[in-house]
Order: structure tokens, then C-alpha cells, then sequence
């Protein structure tokens, strides 16, 4: 009896685990609903670790990356090809600066946080456009 209830309590340790992961979905759109161009929608996911991210080619032209200077310590960067969907399964706690490469001068850009987190005093620290810079900044104080 105490055998079969641990090793259901185990099973439903293993089963659940990964149950509790989120997927969230962003569209990479030329036109968002609030009439802004070129973005991702949503702008800003507050998601924990081991959450994936899905982003959707919606409109052609579009790519997403992480910002190599926007990145957790210990993060795997990626970057999606042009048209192409991209899935990212984020582990490492912190704040994530995603940009679209073909569009990033203007402003397209997101933020990840992952975790109970704030934004790292550096974050801004490199070469940033005008417009995305902008966005970022809307987008952090989600925090």
C-alpha cells in the first residue's frame, strides 16, 4: 500500500512538473493593435524560468534575437532567422532585450523578465537607437 502510494506521488511529481511551464506567444507585426509599427505583441512577457517563448512569424520580414548586451549572465542567447518561427525555453532568471534585426533603428524591440526580477543597471550599456531605447524604457517599467 505505502509502495503504490509513493510511487503515484512520484509519477505525479514527474507529470506535473512540467505542466506548470507556460508557453507565451508573440507576434512579430509590421502594425500592432494600438497602430504602432513594427513590433512585437505582446512588448513585455513576465514569464519564469523554464517558460518557453513562441514567436510567430505573423507578418513577413521580421526575425527575433536577444540583444547580446541584454542578456542574463549565464543565458544562452538565440537568434531566429528571418520569417521564421522561433521557440525559446527560458531557465536563467533576468531580463531579456529582444529585438527584430532588420527593424531594431525603429524600435523593434521587447523585454523578457523572467523571475521576480528588476532591470540590471547596465542594461542600456552599448549602442541602442533612439527608438528602441524609447521602447525599452515603456517596457521596463512593467517591472
Amino acid at each position: 500500500m505505502i509502495r503504490t502510494l509513493l510511487t503515484s506521488a512520484a509519477l505525479v511529481a514527474m507529470i506535473g512538473g512540467p505542466a506548470l511551464a507556460e508557453t507565451f506567444e508573440v507576434k512579430m507585426l509590421n502594425k500592432g493593435s494600438d497602430g504602432d509599427r513594427m513590433v512585437f505583441e505582446p512588448a513585455f512577457v513576465q514569464a519564469q524560468p523554464g517558460d518557453t517563448i513562441r514567436f510567430l512569424a505573423t507578418d513577413k520580414g521580421h526575425n527575433a534575437e536577444v540583444n547580446e548586451d541584454m542578456i542574463p549572465d549565464g543565458a544562452e542567447p538565440f537568434a531566429g532567422k528571418i520569417n521564421e518561427e522561433i521557440e525559446v525555453t527560458l531557465d536563467v532568471e533576468g531580463v531579456y532585450g529582444v529585438i527584430c534585426k532588420p527593424h531594431y533603428a525603429m524600435g523593434m524591440v521587447m523585454t523578457i523578465a523572467v523571475g521576480d526580477v528588476d532591470a540590471p543597471e547596465d542594461f542600456f550599456e552599448g549602442r541602442i537607437p533612439r527608438k528602441a531605447q524609447e521602447r525599452f524604457e515603456a517596457q521596463l517599467e512593467n517591472l
